[in-house]
C-alpha cells in the first residue's frame, strides 16, 4: 500500500490538512490508479517553530519533505524510472498546490521499497 509521511511547518498545516491529504492522494491515484484510493495512507507531522534545521540553523520556511513507503518490487519493472519521476513530480505538484510554487524548490520526496517479508499489518507478515 502507499504510504506517505509527510513533514512540514505545523503553521504551513494548520487548517489545510484535509486538502494536503486529498491532494496527495490524488497524485498516488493519478499513477497507481483509482484502485489505489482506498488504500493509500497519508500521515502529516507538522513540525513547530525552531524544530527544523538546515545549515546548522532552524529554518525560517522549511519546504515540505516526504517519505513514500511502497513495494520494493515497484524498483524492478521494466517502468520503474517513469513510476518513480510521475511520483515525485505528483507529489512535489501536489504540494505546490496547496503551499504554493514557493517551495517546489525545496520539497523533497524520498522513496522507500520494502521488500517482500519485511512487513506486517495486523500481527501478521505480508509476503507479497
Amino acid at each position: 500500500m502507499p504510504h506517505l509521511i509527510v513533514y512540514a511547518s505545523e503553521p504551513d498545516l494548520t487548517g489545510r490538512e484535509a486538502e494536503v491529504i486529498a491532494a496527495l492522494t490524488d497524485a498516488v491515484v493519478a499513477v497507481y490508479g483509482e484502485w489505489a484510493r482506498e488504500i493509500a495512507v497519508v500521515q502529516l507531522v507538522g513540525l513547530p517553530p525552531g524544530r527544523w534545521g538546515i545549515g546548522g540553523r532552524a529554518a525560517a520556511a522549511p519546504a515540505p519533505r516526504v517519505t513514500f513507503g511502497i513495494k520494493d518490487a515497484a524498483f524492478s519493472r521494466p517502468d520503474a524510472d517513469e513510476i518513480v519521476a510521475r511520483l515525485v513530480a505528483g507529489v512535489t505538484d501536489a504540494l505546490v498546490a496547496v503551499f504554493g510554487e514557493q517551495v517546489r524548490a525545496g520539497t523533497t520526496v524520498e522513496l522507500v521499497g520494502t521488500p517482500a517479508g519485511r512487513s506486517g499489518i495486523g500481527g501478521e507478515v505480508v509476503l507479497t
